[in-house]
């Protein structure tokens, strides 16, 4: 899925996110607005419990999500994680803060209004499946549909449809006590889905499911989302979940975002302690990519401007034995070695053309560690990072820092 986000986890600010979400806060208790009135003053979690009694559940959580964006929520039990999730559909009211949808303040919306943004603009995807026991599997999917007062034949034409894309094809007639918990889900899903809504809300969807089936189950939403682009926001304690699905992550921690970033980001630059005991057991390999460890300014020998003698000075200035070799343009050609480079100069060719290594492997931006680690067997050459759709090279990955990423330790 493209990706559509500048460092620190940015939102391209050039369209209106789908979602916006300000200093939002949810507390529970009887003494809620003096509970609030203390959190503004700057009072913690802990000492507002001992002076009202109330729990801060949520505290000043702001941020935005795209349309299209996969966008997961995580923290430990507790965390608040699921708490914010049920303000953002107005099933828990939020105790201050604004939830801006398509730049509509849900928050102010009358019990009417609401009621037709959970059928037609946000689904809602529950860890307990929440099936009708004595519905069959199209009934429950249509379920939704009925509530909008859609006609019988239409919303089972709309049912069969998502039943197809949820494999559940075959099913259709079956009970939800016929079904293993995978299958089930898909019910869930398929539910959600059938309203066509802009937004999917998915509370530990798949926590509940065996772990082959949670796997299985990732991979199919993944593929669901390639064809259907939802702005999904997904709630999960399981840091490889979220690695695995997210575009983004929001991390959580005693009602707080404490940081939102791509996967990458969060890896390569937690915000805190906290984030970086979370993710310090994390196989980095499948996750960090060539464009995060690429030197983005090499030194490059210039076919046809640099000639033999242009390139050893290069060579001389820099220390280095191998040039990456580009077109004027930037277009990457492959490398030349110091000894090669060497004897053209002796042949009195005018250019480096005989000396260039042409059958070289190549990265590109978003080639993670673990696809890389072939090129440690197979040369001893850095590895070169070109953009694919017009072969520039962008950047260079050494060896050393391909072995250091790969193992965690400096090479011999």
């Amino acid at each position: 899925m493209e990706k559509r986000f500048t460092g620190s986890g940015q939102l391209n600010t050039l369209q209106m996110p789908k979602l916006q979400i300000d200093n939002l806060t949810l507390i529970f208790g009887r003494e809620r607005q003096t509970a609030l009135q203390l959190l503004r003053e700057g009072k913690s979690k802990a000492d507002i419990l001992d002076a009202t009694g109330c729990t801060v559940a949520v505290k000043n959580a702001s941020f935005q999500v795209e349309k299209g964006e996969f966008f997961v929520i995580m923290g430990l039990s507790g965390s608040g994680k699921s708490s914010l999730l049920r303000c953002l559909n107005r099933l828990i009211e939020p105790t201050a803060g604004d939830i801006l949808l398509n730049g509509t303040n849900i928050t102010a919306l009358n019990e009417a209004a609401l009621q037709q943004t959970r059928r037609k603009e946000i689904s809602m995807v529950f860890q307990k499946f929440g099936l009708l026991p004595h519905r069959t599997v199209l009934e429950n999917i249509a379920f939704g549909l009925e509530l909008q007062g859609m006609a019988p034949r239409e919303r089972n034409a709309k049912a069969t449809e998502v039943v197809e894309l949820v494999g559940l094809k075959g099913y259709e007639q079956m009970l939800p006590s016929e079904l293993s918990g995978g299958m089930q889900q898909r019910v869930g899903l398929a539910r959600a889905l059938a309203n066509d809504p802009e937004v999917l809300l998915m509370d530990e969807a798949f926590s509940a499911l065996d772990p082959l089936i949670r796997t299985q189950m990732q991979d199919e939403l993944l593929d669901l989302q390639e064809k259907m682009h939802k702005t999904i926001i997904f709630i999960t304690h399981d840091l490889d979940e979220a690695i695995r699905l997210g575009d983004r992550i929001a991390i959580m921690k005693d009602g707080e975002v404490i940081q939102v970033g791509t996967p990458e980001e969060i890896l390569t630059a937690p915000a805190n302690d906290y984030v970086s005991s979370f993710v310090e057991k994390v196989d980095r390999k499948t996750i960090i990519t060539a464009s995060s460890m690429m030197d983005t300014k090499p030194t490059m020998a210039v076919f046809r401007k640099d000639g033999p003698e242009g390139s050893l000075r290069k060579m001389r200035a820099t220390g280095l034995d191998i040039l990456p070799a580009v077109t004027v343009d930037k277009h990457f050609l492959g490398f030349v070695y110091l000894r090669e480079v060497l004897e053209v100069k002796k042949r009195g060719e005018p250019t480096i053309e005989a000396a260039i290594h042409r059958d070289v492997p190549v990265a590109y931006p978003d080639t993670t560690v673990e696809q890389m680690l072939p090129f440690i067997a197979e040369t001893d050459k850095p590895v070169a990072v070109v953009d694919p759709k017009n072969n520039k090279l962008l950047g260079l990955i050494s060896q050393t820092s391909l072995i250091i990423e790969t193992t965690g330790n400096q090479p011999v």
